[in-house]
Order: C-alpha cells, then structure tokens, then sequence
C-alpha cells in the first residue's frame, strides 16, 4: 500500500511530504531509537512519540517508508528542517500508538 492511501485513509496531518508514493511494506512501534535501528524494517511505517532530530537519522538508516508521531505530540523545527533536507515523510496522529497500530492493521499493514 502507498503511503499517501494511508494519509488519507486515516486522516493523518502531512508534517514533511517526503515521498508519499512510497510502498509501505509493514510497521513498526517504537520510542527507543536504538531498538529501532535494531529491529525495524526497509518499508516499515514507524510509530513514535519522539520529535527530535534523530528521528530523520534513524529513518533514513532503517529505511522506513515513513514516521507517523502519535497523540499529537510536538515535533521540534530542527527535526523539520532536516526532514525537508532529506526528503524524510513526517506525518502526526492524534491517536495513540495503540490505535494508530489498529488502524494500519486493519488497512493491511502487518
């Protein structure tokens, strides 16, 4: 599934455009970076509540699909600029990790 059918299914705010063609090939639900860069796939679409800059980092590393930041939390300037800078897709939810995790099963993401 493409990441913008995603967006617009689930409503989700568009932080940082980024690729929204991208093919979204799974999920992952994280807020400890370093298990991220353990365990995250290439396509996976990733949950946290982190906002700060190293999130772009760790994207591009594991090669996610995407960043979705749940429950509306803040995400930091500097973190958008360098998202914009490499062309890594931020999006926000207002709902938690555990409902946005439904949700995105329930779309097919697995």
């Amino acid at each position: 599934m493409k990441l913008k059918e995603i967006v617009n299914q689930l409503e989700l705010e568009i932080v940082v455009e980024g690729n929204l063609d991208a093919q979204v090939t799974g999920g992952y639900a994280c807020d400890l970076l370093s298990n991220v860069m353990a365990n995250a796939n290439k396509g996976d679409l990733w949950l946290t509540i982190q906002g700060h800059q190293n999130i772009v980092a760790v994207s591009l590393l594991v090669e996610a699909a995407g960043i979705i930041v749940v429950e509306d939390f803040e995400i930091d300037e500097e973190t958008i600029e360098k998202a914009l800078e490499k062309e890594v897709t931020i999006l926000r939810s207002t709902m938690s990790t555990y409902e946005l995790a439904g949700q995105l099963y329930k779309l097919g993401v697995e």
